[in-house]
């Protein structure tokens, strides 16, 4: 890695998650959480093994970067803050810390994820675990580490531009999973004739290609090679009447080309990379989705290995 001209060493920003152990039976002191824990229940019996592996990161990050003599800002994840001034953001939790601190991240800033708790995350996206952190953080901050650039998405709501962070994928639904998703989707290519059909669903799944072993993968779609630059949209449980053939359960959008869907439902909504960041889709409202210019420069990300 380039040092910048700024003091001794490298920027690094370390954005971290809370354990649920930390959040709800330290922090807020859920009764319920206390109860269960008491009982020994089944539902928390990782609570605790969680949050120590997920310290005992956290702790072996700080060690780690003194010992490296850089002076590091560490950051919760809930507190949000720019990025720009940093050489390297690391992030210490899982895929979920990952996708958080990615829609603040630009494209020319790395991201080193770690996973803290390996036993209990998947850490798609992290190129550190638990255990190893000195190693990987001495390797990223040597410029040894392969970096790869992961395509993202663009998100337009009725001509507003929600994001162009998007990293692992978008659905639009009715807010309630028991209810139906009606609407109209076209797909248009960048040269020829645009594909349009409407559609009754629970719901379309739409993201680029590091989002394809996800959601999209489950909903029945492909997983794309990490570098391509087409986004994928995939349908979730198609209506299909009579036992017609929907003419679009899946596709693909190629690099300069877009995915159009106009919401048929009162109550829309738009889910961006996981349940925490919505928008409200009226009926009649527009979703625009292409290919963001803004990639995500990810360091020694597992799949690209593959």
């Amino acid at each position: 890695m380039t040092k910048k001209a700024h003091g001794d060493g490298p920027r690094v920003l370390v954005v971290y998650k809370k354990s649920a152990y930390q959040t709800n039976v330290r922090e807020r002191k859920n009764p319920r959480f206390l109860e269960l824990l008491a009982k020994k229940d089944p539902s928390v019996a990782r609570l605790v093994e969680a949050h120590d592996d997920h310290q005992a990161t956290l702790e072996e990050a700080h060690a780690a970067l003194d010992k490296l003599g850089v002076s590091a800002t560490f950051r919760f994840r809930g507190d949000e803050g720019l990025v720009e001034d940093f050489d390297l953001v690391v992030t210490v939790g899982g895929d979920g810390t990952l996708l958080w601190a990615a829609r603040w991240v630009g494209p020319h800033t790395p991201v080193l994820a770690i996973n803290s708790a390996p036993h209990d995350s998947v850490g798609h996206f992290c190129g550190g675990r638990k255990g190893h952190v000195r190693m990987i953080l001495s390797r990223a901050l040597g410029g040894e580490l392969r970096r790869t650039e992961l395509s993202r998405m663009q998100v337009e709501l009725d001509g507003e531009c929600v994001t162009r962070r998007v990293l692992n994928d978008m659905l639009f639904a009715h807010p309630s999973p028991a209810a139906t998703s009606r609407y109209v989707i076209s797909l248009e290519p960048r040269r020829g004739k645009a594909r349009t059909e409407e559609q009754k669903s629970s719901g379309v799944w739409v993201g680029p290609a590091a989002g394809s072993t996800a959601a999209q993968l489950s909903a029945g779609g492909n997983v794309l090679p990490v570098a391509s630059k087409k986004l994928q949209f995939v349908v979730r449980e198609p209506y299909k009447p009579g036992g017609r053939r929907m003419g679009m359960p899946r596709g693909l959008v190629e690099d300069g080309g877009r995915l159009r869907i106009i919401s048929k439902i009162r109550e829309g909504r738009l889910f961006i990379d996981g349940p925490h960041r919505m928008r409200d889709v009226r009926m009649g409202s527009e979703i625009v989705l292409t290919r963001s210019k803004e990639p995500l420069s990810v360091l020694a990300l597992p799949r690209a290995a593959r």
